[in-house]
């Protein structure tokens, strides 16, 4: 039997992900894939699986430290997407974040901006992000065309 795209079978693995959308003066935190990485060079907002044991929270804060040396105080929930990859679906978890201390620096990703919500569509993103960001925005709801 055959899996039809975008319905991965009963066997397909399930990632739990978790980003942070940190904003500051109308700007959101985004970060670049290393070169070396699955989907290379595509941007995300900031985050990384869940390891087992751990709470969505303390992945967050742990994620952030390690790619992009941020220390974050994690608020609430503030999107879920799941999203079918050849081999794998990603439940993607964004939780609104706020920095402590901005003194970001480029640890385990290519590069970190700045970017205005409005610019978000000169940047290619990663699948399961472009789908979180089309629901944050609201992207494609009744208002098109408008």
């Amino acid at each position: 039997m055959r899996e039809s795209p975008g319905h991965p079978s009963e066997s397909t693995p399930t990632i739990r992900v978790v980003a942070a959308v940190v904003e500051r003066g109308g700007c959101y935190l985004i970060t670049q894939r290393r070169a070396t990485a699955v989907l290379p060079l595509l941007w995300e907002f900031p985050g990384g699986r869940v390891e087992s044991g751990e709470t969505d929270q303390q992945a967050v804060k742990r994620e952030l430290l390690h790619r992009i040396g941020a220390d974050v105080d994690v608020g609430k929930l503030i999107s879920f997407v799941s999203h079918p990859y050849d081999h794998y679906v990603v439940d993607l978890f964004l939780y609104e974040c706020v920095l402590v201390a901005d003194a970001l620096e480029s640890r385990a990703v290519s590069a970190f901006k700045w970017v205005a919500s409005a610019d978000f569509d000169q940047y290619s993103f990663t699948p399961a992000d472009e789908a979180s960001m089309n629901k944050l925005l609201g992207v494609g709801e009744s208002h098109l065309g408008g």
